[in-house]
C-alpha cells in the first residue's frame, strides 16, 4: 500500500494537516513527519531526519508544504522507484524571494512568533474568514516556534537551492499553487517547472496556507492527480 508522507510547513510541528487528514479518502496510509526545534537542524539534517522517519517498505507519495519543499525534492531525488509521486504545495525549489536574501542581517531582530499580533499571522497565512480551527492550530503551532528557530529557518530558505536534484526526479509531480498566496510568488512555481518539466501546477483558489483553508479542493487534486498512477 502507498504511503503519502506529509512534510511540515515553516513550524515544523506537522499539526497543521489535521484538516488535510480528514478530507483523505478512507484507507490511505499516512506519515506526519515533525522536526525538532533546533536552530541547527539544516536541511541537510531534516531530509536525513524525514528519511529515516519513512515506512520500511513500500511506494511512497511525498507532500512537501511550503518550508518543506527542498526536503521533499531532497527525498524524491533519492527515492528512486519507491516514489510514486512527488506534491509540492505553495513551494519552491529555490529562495522564492531572493530579493529578500540582502536583508539576513535584519533577522535577529526579528519578533518571536508570540509576539506577531495574531490577525497579521492570520491575514499572511489563512487569507480572509479562516475556519475557527484553522485559526486555533496556527495559534498553537507558533506558539511552539522558538524564535531562533524561526530565524534559522528564516535563512535556511534564502539560501536553498535544490534545482538540479528537482531536475534528476523522474516521478510525477504535482504543485498545488494558491491563488492568493502573499508569502510563495508564482515566480517560484514557474522555477519549479523549468527545473522539472513534467510537473502539473494546479492552481486553487486560497491563501498560502491552502491545505488548511482549503483542505477538500487540495484532497481532490491530489485524487485525481493520482488516480492514473494505481
Amino acid at each position: 500500500m502507498t504511503t503519502l508522507v506529509l512534510l511540515p510547513g515553516l513550524d515544523g510541528t506537522g499539526s497543521l494537516f489535521q484538516p488535510l487528514l480528514r478530507e483523505l479518502p478512507a484507507g490511505w496510509r499516512t506519515r506526519v513527519v515533525a522536526y525538532p526545534m533546533d536552530a541547527r537542524a539544516d536541511y541537510v539534517v531534516l531530509t536525513r531526519l524525514a528519511a529515516e522517519a519513512l515506512p520500511a517498505d513500500g511506494p511512497l507519495v511525498v507532500l512537501g508544504e511550503s518550508f518543506s519543499g527542498p526536503v521533499a525534492i531532497r527525498l524524491a531525488a533519492a527515492l528512486g522507484p519507491r516514489l510514486r509521486a512527488l506534491i509540492l504545495c505553495c513551494s519552491f525549489a529555490r529562495s522564492p524571494r531572493p530579493a529578500l536574501s540582502r536583508l539576513g542581517r535584519l533577522l535577529p531582530w526579528l519578533p518571536p512568533p508570540g509576539l506577531v499580533p495574531a490577525w497579521l499571522s492570520e491575514r499572511v497565512l489563512l487569507g480572509g474568514g479562516p475556519s475557527d480551527e484553522a485559526r486555533v492550530l496556527l495559534a498553537e503551532a507558533l506558539a511552539q516556534l522558538p524564535a531562533a528557530v524561526l530565524r534559522a529557518r528564516l535563512r535556511m530558505v534564502m539560501a536553498v537551492d535544490v534545482s538540479e536534484e528537482l531536475a534528476a526526479v523522474r516521478a510525477p509531480v504535482l504543485y498545488l499553487q494558491a491563488g492568493q498566496d502573499r508569502v510563495v510568488p508564482p515566480a517560484a512555481a514557474v522555477h519549479v517547472r523549468r527545473a522539472c518539466p513534467q510537473v502539473v501546477i494546479t492552481r486553487i483558489d486560497g491563501p498560502h496556507g491552502l491545505l488548511q483553508a482549503a483542505p477538500g479542493r487540495c484532497v481532490a487534486a491530489m485524487t485525481s492527480f493520482l488516480a492514473p498512477l494505481h
